[in-house]
This record gives structure tokens, sequence and C-alpha cells, in this order.
């Protein structure tokens, strides 16, 4: 079997996703994001947003090399 690109995507991904999910937990209660982003810890949301994505890569690449 080839290359499979979703692998590295969902780890690039993945790695992005924690880390923007850190620094969204990091800075929850700080007052300069809560002003610019109307109340939502936007990064957070995001972080979490790529962590979901780069699972789903990752889960779509484990179950091709199964089959």
């Amino acid at each position: 079997m080839g290359f499979d690109i979703r692998l590295p995507i969902g780890l690039m991904f993945g790695t992005f996703g924690m880390l923007l999910t850190v620094y969204g937990f990091a800075t929850s209660g700080s007052e300069d994001y809560v002003v610019h982003s109307l109340g939502i810890n936007i990064n957070l949301w995001w972080g979490l947003a790529l962590l979901v994505f780069g699972a789903v890569m990752l889960a779509l690449s484990w179950n091709a090399r199964r089959s």
C-alpha cells in the first residue's frame, strides 16, 4: 500500500489542536481575550475542533490500514 496522506494530516491537526486547546484553557480568565471575542473562548473551541478533525483523519488512516 502507498503513502496515506491522512496520517500526517491527522498528526498535524491533532498537535495544533492540542496546543490551541491548552492555550485556550490557560487564557480562559484573561480579560483581553473576552473583550475581543465577545465572551467566547475562541482558542478553546477552535482547538477542540482541530482535535476532532485530527482524530477523524487518524481514525480513517488507521481504518484504511486494517482493510
